[in-house]
């Protein structure tokens, strides 16, 4: 069922596994490689047809300088940050809520509920395109932050709650039957007891929710349009028109769009790890 620790398989596979390993790699990293080379690479490489020689010329500072003074790149990086932390905070204090209550409470419709929160995850989101983007025109939400705040919250919701509410089935549960009979109300419970615990799991879904939202290009386009609500994944596409094909230029906004998530992941590291594993071995 589980693959075979690489210790007990044979000295053969053992050389073979540690000679591809890094092949791989590089292959994975290879692309990202490649913008990051781009990016710093004059105009002139380009027009020549030096793809992918080594720059003739060290242009990162020009490339990068010009990607925030001749573009609304900054416009675009704040609409990323003032659409992905509201819908990390708003998801994930609502999945608190309703996982506490499916992971908890005993009723009549606990799992079918549960069923369709997990349901919700399964449904094509291109089959959705129409009505919801015809839904945001009809409630005055179209190209607004707004609205693709309360949609992304609206869908991120289901995978949320089936993340915090296995969490919370996995502790403890004489601690809140403890609370219980000392007489301290639900909420409390909730509050004082339950809260605590989680903190580990609020930390890694915050790191899943928001490399998510900040690196959605689907609803970003289709929800929105312009410098006044896009977030800057759907805004690096306008350098097209902007700029021309220019490959260095889109290459340093798409370095600049990848930085967030990555520093939030290094910020989050030792909480994000710690979120995932726990409860893994006991």
């Amino acid at each position: 069922m589980f693959p075979t620790p690489l210790e007990k398989t044979s000295r053969t596979w053992q050389i073979t596994y540690q000679g591809l390993l890094p092949v791989a790699v590089i292959l994975w990293l290879l692309p990202l490689l490649a913008v990051a080379i781009f990016s710093v690479k004059p105009a002139a490489d380009f027009a020549g047809g030096e793809y992918w020689n080594w720059p003739s010329e060290f242009a990162g500072f020009e490339n990068y300088m010009r990607v925030f003074t001749d573009s609304p790149m900054p416009r675009y990086v704040l609409n990323s940050f003032m659409i992905t932390i509201p819908t990390v905070i708003g998801a994930v204090a609502l999945s608190c809520m309703t996982g506490f209550a499916l992971g908890v409470y005993k009723f009549r419709f606990n799992l079918a509920v549960f069923f369709l929160f997990i349901a919700g995850n399964f449904v094509p989101f291109q089959i959705l395109m129409v009505p919801v983007r015809d839904l945001t025109i009809d409630m005055g939400l179209y190209n607004t932050k707004t609205g693709l705040v309360l949609f992304h919250i609206a869908f991120q919701t289901g995978f949320c709650t089936l993340f915090m509410r296995n969490f919370i089935r996995a502790l403890p549960v004489e601690l809140i039957e403890a609370a219980r009979v000392e007489g301290i109300a639900e909420w409390r419970i909730f509050w004082y007891i339950v809260l605590p615990l989680m903190k580990p799991a609020i930390a890694a879904l915050s790191v899943l929710i928001f490399t998510f939202i900040w690196n959605d290009f689907f609803w970003a386009v289709v929800l929105t349009q312009g410098p006044s609500a896009q977030p800057v994944t759907a805004g690096i596409t306008s350098f097209n028109a902007q700029f021309g094909v220019a490959y260095h230029m889109l290459s340093a906004g798409s370095i600049i769009a990848a930085l967030p998530p990555v520093a939030m992941f290094f910020l989050m590291q030792r909480h994000f790890i710690a979120g995932l594993t726990l409860g893994a071995v006991k």
